[in-house]
């Protein structure tokens, strides 16, 4: 595996991992709000081990890629350093983003982006919006930090409470950093709370009549069957109106699909990615 740092148009640096053959398949591996490119570990490695060049990165103002000058994250952004980081993988390339990561990609295809396929984890044009605030809302509860990795972990477990609480806390140094008055913080700018909503939600709902005229773009939906971010009816109505996109429903899972269910989540990507991305 080798780290990256590369430089945007308006001097932020973002850090990326690149692992697997540097003339295989392209993945770029975009994570969810509020997470790091650490999310993606396994699923790096099993891709790589398959063959494909893949990606993960950080995104601005999350984990070790600097923070935006002024502190704001719209989506329009957030598209242009995907579409700049793309450049370090072999074309074609498929994209795999979660949540944030996935309305990065559904932009990208509205302004023109073309990959090779495109899975979206848990995000649809019409995500619903009482789940997209309910994660805003478990993010602005770290904001004044915590005073120990088990009341970070707390905080986790209360948002998904499906999902077993590890024995062992220390998993989240990997999206914590400790402050210099000893608190534990989340490895991400608060201005990612400033994020409008509505706004965002807008812009994404336009992106549903560009995926209606790509009939010939591999799209997979992957959905935790408990998600209240792409609940069931919202996932029917994606269905009905893009009726070629797969989609696999994953139980015991919520929005964090990949971390509730990852084994699952894995095989249905890599199964997909196989008909639609082989590796020769």
């Amino acid at each position: 595996m080798k780290t990256i740092r590369r430089t945007m148009s308006d001097g932020v640096r973002i850090v990326g991992d690149l692992a697997g053959p540097e003339k295989g398949p392209g993945i770029i591996l975009a994570h969810g709000g509020g997470q790091t490119r650490f999310a993606w570990s396994a699923a790096a490695t099993s891709l790589a081990a398959a063959g494909y060049r893949t990606l993960s990165y950080d995104a601005r103002g999350h984990g070790d890629s600097d923070w935006s000058h002024d502190n704001r994250y719209p989506i329009e952004r957030r598209w242009q350093d995907m579409a700049e980081m793309i450049t370090e993988v072999s074309v074609p390339f498929a994209i795999v983003g979660a949540s944030m990561g996935a309305g990065s990609v559904l932009y990208g295809l509205r302004q023109g982006a073309r990959p090779a396929a495109v899975v979206l984890v848990d995000m649809v044009p019409n995500a619903e919006r009482a789940g997209m605030e309910r994660v805003r809302t478990f993010m602005a509860g770290g904001k004044g930090g915590f005073g120990s990795l088990d009341e970070a972990a707390d905080v986790v477990a209360a948002y998904n409470p499906d999902r077993p609480r590890p024995k062992d806390s220390s998993g989240l140094l990997k999206n914590l950093r400790l402050g210099s008055d000893n608190r534990y913080y989340w490895h991400w700018d608060p201005g990612m709370l400033d994020l409008d909503i509505d706004a965002e939600r807008a812009m994404l709902g336009t992106t549903m009549d560009v995926l209606k005229t790509l009939p010939d773009l591999p799209l997979l939906l992957v959905r935790g069957m408990s998600s209240d971010v792409v609940p069931g009816a919202a996932a029917e109505t994606f269905q009905r109106e893009v009726p070629w996109a797969e989609v696999c429903e994953i139980g015991q899972a919520g929005h964090m699909v990949a971390g509730d269910r990852n084994d699952v989540f894995q095989d249905a990507v890599m199964e997909f990615l196989g008909r639609h991305l082989p590796v020769i």
